[in-house]
């Protein structure tokens, strides 16, 4: 169950705040090469949901509404090579999972903010907010990688600007976040 809880500012809605799942992640620095897009760099992290998280750049790509089509099309060929090609186990309970989707992260449109994602999803659905779980898989990642530290927030951007702002509030036994 994840409680969520309403900032009020003088009566008025300001966001709101939520301490997702524990976070983890799964593959740092995997490799696949997908036919007319020849080698692609991911890591699969799970925030609520599984992601294979990749750089717009890295496909010619920027995450932005223009980009649409392609990021969808592109997204679903890299989700759908990985389930087939990785046999994907969940560390905690030791069943195959399934990918929801796939993050393509790229620069932020304002320098205050940290990143902006695309999440590809099920179908090959766009989130026009920057995905709960999603961020939440995406800061697994960068503090494995040690870009965060604990507590540091970050503010990540959608792909029509929307922000959410994530943070690893703690680390526990499994190093699961």
């Amino acid at each position: 169950r994840v409680r969520a809880d309403a900032i009020l500012e003088k009566n008025n809605l300001m966001g709101v705040r939520f301490k997702n799942v524990p976070s983890f992640v799964y593959k740092i620095d995997g490799e696949l090469n997908i036919n007319d897009l020849g080698r692609i760099k991911y890591d699969i992290a799970y925030g609520g949901a599984y992601y294979a998280i990749v750089n717009s750049e890295d496909v010619g790509l920027k995450c932005e509404p223009m980009y649409q089509r392609e990021l969808i099309s592109i997204g679903m060929k890299i989700k759908n090579t990985i389930q087939s090609t990785i046999d994907l186990i969940c560390p905690i309970d030791n069943k195959n999972f399934n990918l929801y989707g796939t993050i393509f992260t790229g620069p932020p449109e304002y320098k205050s903010n940290h990143s902006r994602n695309v999440c590809v999803f099920a179908d090959g659905q766009i989130d026009r907010s920057p995905t709960g779980t999603g961020v939440s898989a995406r800061a697994a990642i960068l503090y494995e990688r040690g870009k965060i530290t604990l507590n540091e927030e970050l503010i990540i951007e959608s792909i029509i600007g929307s922000t959410f702002k994530v943070s690893i509030s703690e680390v526990n036994e499994e190093g699961s976040r």
